[in-house]
This record gives C-alpha cells, sequence and structure tokens, in this order.
C-alpha cells in the first residue's frame, strides 16, 4: 500500500509581522511533528509567510515581504524540514525573482531540507492580484508514496489545471488557498477536480479572520474526506495513493473511466482554443486498455 500522511494547518498569519508570522508557522510544524509522529507532509495557506492580511490590504506590502528563492527565508524553511524530517509545503510566498518581477509562488521542501519543487501561480484572482502570472505547472516525488501537484488557490478555478497536472501522473493535488466569500464556489471545484481527474485535492484555506476557513480533503471519486470550520484546526489524513490507481483502472464508483475516454479518443476530439486535441498521458501505458 502506497500511503502519504498529510497535515493540512488551517491558521492565520501575525498580519504584515513576518518574523512573528515565522515563529507561528515553525511552532504549529514542530507541533504537528511532536503530536503526529505518523505524518509525513506538512501544509499551510497561501501567503502565509508573507505574513499577508487581504481584509487590510497596503499597497506596498508585495513589495516588502518578497523575498528571493533561494534566500534566508528558504534556508529557514530547509533548516525546519531538516530538523523535523518532514516534507513541508510552506504555502506560497512573494517571490522576487531574477527578472524582477513578483510571483506567487508555492515550495516543497523535502526532509533533507532541499528545495524540490517551485511553482509561480498560473490563473490570478482578477482584477485584484499584482503579482506576475506564471506558465509552467510542477508536480514532484515523494519516495514510495508518489507524485504531487502545485496549485495555488483559484488555479483551482481553472479545470486546465488540474488536468495538466493529473496528465502529468499528479495524484495529489496540494492547494493552499487565501478565501473568503467564494468559498463554497472552490469547494464545488474542488470536489469536481477531484473526481474527473481521479486523483486526491488537499484544498487548505486560511482561518478566519484572513479567510474563510472551510478547508478539504477530497478523494478520488470526490468524496469530502474531511472538512474543517473557520478557525483554527490541523485536519491530518493517510491518503491511501493506491486508491488512485484503481479509481482510474476500474472508474469511479466503479463505472466511469474518463481517463480510458481520452486515451482512447481524444486526439480525435477538435478542441479550437487549444489548437489541438488530447494525447494520452504518458502514466496510462500501466493502465487496462479501454474496451
Amino acid at each position: 500500500m502506497r500511503t502519504l500522511a498529510i497535515a493540512a494547518i488551517q491558521t492565520a498569519p501575525a498580519f504584515f509581522d513576518s518574523e512573528a508570522t515565522w515563529h507561528r508557522f515553525a511552532d504549529r510544524v514542530r507541533a504537528v511533528c511532536s503530536l503526529f509522529p505518523h505524518v509525513q507532509m506538512v501544509v499551510v495557506p497561501e501567503l502565509l509567510l508573507a505574513a499577508e492580511a487581504p481584509l487590510e490590504a497596503r499597497a506596498d506590502w508585495m513589495q516588502e515581504a518578497a523575498v528571493p528563492i533561494p534566500g534566508p527565508l528558504t534556508d529557514r524553511i530547509c533548516d525546519l524540514a531538516w530538523e523535523t524530517g518532514l516534507w513541508l509545503i510552506p504555502g506560497s510566498v512573494y517571490e522576487l525573482a531574477d527578472d524582477d518581477k513578483i510571483y506567487n509562488t508555492a515550495l516543497a521542501v523535502s526532509p533533507q531540507g532541499e528545495i524540490a519543487a517551485r511553482y509561480r501561480k498560473v490563473f490570478l484572482r482578477q482584477p485584484y492580484e499584482q503579482t506576475a502570472p506564471g506558465s509552467d505547472f510542477v508536480v514532484f516525488d515523494v519516495p514510495e508514496a508518489g507524485r504531487i501537484g502545485l496549485a495555488i488557490c483559484c488555479d483551482g478555478s481553472f479545470p486546465e489545471t488540474a488536468r495538466q497536472l493529473a496528465w502529468l501522473g499528479a495524484e495529489v493535488i496540494v492547494q493552499p488557498s487565501l478565501t473568503a466569500r467564494d468559498r463554497d464556489m472552490e469547494l464545488i471545484c474542488a470536489r469536481a477536480n477531484a473526481w474527473t481527474n481521479q486523483l486526491y485535492i488537499v484544498n487548505l484555506n486560511a482561518a478566519s479572520p484572513a479567510g474563510r476557513g472551510a478547508s478539504a480533503i477530497v478523494d478520488p471519486e470526490g468524496v469530502i474526506r474531511q472538512q474543517s470550520g473557520a478557525g483554527e484546526e490541523i485536519l491530518v489524513d493517510i491518503l491511501d495513493l493506491d486508491a488512485v490507481t484503481r479509481a482510474r483502472s476500474h472508474g469511479a464508483a466503479g463505472l466511469n473511466r474518463p481517463w480510458a475516454q481520452l486515451a482512447r479518443h481524444g486526439s480525435q476530439v477538435n478542441l479550437p482554443m487549444y489548437a489541438a486535441g488530447i494525447t494520452p498521458a504518458p502514466w496510462q501505458q500501466d493502465l487496462p486498455a479501454a474496451h
């Protein structure tokens, strides 16, 4: 059995105080390590370490909070991952890139204290977000478990995100978010994306007052395994990644096999907005043939 033990910490930053927020984050990670020694991966919400306060927006804060990657902040994260022996997905940060643009960037750091993946948010909330958009979707492997895809908040409103990550082999999408009023719609998208791509989605929102909470872990058949309230909470779950293989091989509810349909007929579908058809995913060669 391939499993991934994950802890999603629904929390909020100390607004506009990056140092205090760092200590809050580090304390919570260490607490998870102590309370739940079986956990392998810890996730926190979007822009937590940037100490962003969406309801008290400051026009200059994005520039003030932006950091290089790698840099002093990522060094701290890497040291914490090595100390605790955990995979860390520390939400996202404002990344000051070499091109002088600022991106909303999610990181995955290994227990060896190395940056395993860096993803720049592709789909920005318009017209509000002022960061530059990324252009590439990112996956990474957790040895002896499976492949993880990264998404951020309203990336989940675009079906292309989950479909591309699944095509790249993702069995879990980790999606840190920072959302208030439209949270109900995001949860609908999370369930739909999980079911139509037959993978887990860990959609972690910020706690009140930064966000509306309602974080959720959704299984490969679109069923919500856990959902939080609005305040500070930790969702701890053991994701059975073989359930992804079963759903993709035999169908959700034993019936629905969309990847087999795409492999069989996808290349024949005319998609004007993409100027191409659909090609089978590389990992599909390991699944039973469509009949």
